[in-house]
C-alpha cells in the first residue's frame, strides 16, 4: 500500500480521514505534515506517496506552486481537501495536470471514501460540488466567450482535438482529408493564438466549446 501523506492542520479533518483509511482500507500508518517545508521533507522521502492537503492551511504563494511541485514529484497523486477553492483556482489545476483528486471539505463520508479509491488506482476524482461548479461556469462562459473567432466548422473540429480525437479519427468521421483536417487545424491555431492542442483545449475549455460533463467522463 502506498505511503499516506495527511498534510493538514485541523485535527478533526485528520481525524475523520484517519477513521476512513482504517475502516475502508485498513491503514494504520502515515505521516503527518502541518508546514509546507515538512510536507516536502516527507514527499523527497517517499516521492511515490498519496498526498491529501487542504492548499489553504499552507503557505503556497498560488497555484502555480502547486503545479510546479506535480511536475517536479511526478509520482505523487494528490487529494486536494478545502473548505473553498475560488473558479479560477480550480480551472487552472483541472486544466493542467490530471494528478489532483479534489473534495471539499463538507462533502460526504462516501465521497471521501471514493476518492480513496480512485487515487490508489491512479485515477483523478472530483466531487459532485465542484463538479457542478464548472458545468455552471462553463455554460456561463458559452454564453460570453468570444466563438465569433472561429467558424462553426472549426469549433466543432478543435472539440474533437480537445476530446482526444486524431486528425485522422476526426477527417474519417467528417468524411474529407486528413490534410484538410490539419490546414483546419493550423487556422485554428492561428486564430486563437497557440502552438499546441494542450493550450488549445484550455481555450475550448474557457470558451464553452468542450462540455465540462464530457471532457471528464
Amino acid at each position: 500500500m502506498r505511503n499516506i501523506i495527511l498534510a493538514d492542520n485541523q485535527d478533526v479533518t485528520k481525524a475523520g480521514c484517519q477513521y476512513i483509511l482504517h475502516r475502508t482500507f485498513g491503514i494504520d500508518e502515515f505521516n503527518e505534515a502541518t508546514e509546507k517545508s515538512e510536507l516536502l521533507g516527507l514527499i523527497a522521502k517517499q516521492p511515490q506517496s498519496l498526498v491529501v492537503i487542504d492548499y489553504t492551511l499552507f503557505d503556497f504563494r498560488s497555484v502555480n506552486e502547486l503545479l510546479i511541485l506535480q511536475e517536479r514529484f511526478d509520482k505523487v497523486d494528490w487529494i486536494l481537501f478545502s473548505d473553498e477553492l475560488s473558479d479560477e483556482f480550480l480551472r487552472t489545476l483541472l486544466y493542467n495536470t490530471q494528478s489532483f483528486s479534489v473534495l471539499m471539505k463538507d462533502c460526504s463520508i462516501d465521497e471521501l471514501t471514493s476518492a480513496f479509491k480512485e487515487a490508489f488506482k491512479g485515477n483523478r476524482f472530483i466531487c459532485n460540488y465542484v463538479s457542478n461548479l464548472l458545468l455552471d461556469n462553463s455554460k456561463n462562459t458559452q454564453n460570453q466567450s468570444p466563438k465569433h473567432l472561429l467558424t462553426t466548422t472549426e469549433q466543432e473540429i478543435l472539440k474533437e482535438m480537445a476530446l482526444g480525437k486524431t486528425t485522422k479519427e476526426i477527417a474519417s468521421q467528417r468524411f474529407v482529408s486528413a490534410h484538410t483536417i490539419m490546414t483546419h487545424r493550423k487556422n485554428i491555431f492561428r486564430k486563437i493564438e497557440v502552438n499546441n492542442v494542450h493550450e488549445a483545449t484550455k481555450y475550448a475549455m474557457r470558451a464553452g466549446i468542450v462540455d465540462m460533463a464530457e471532457y471528464y467522463i
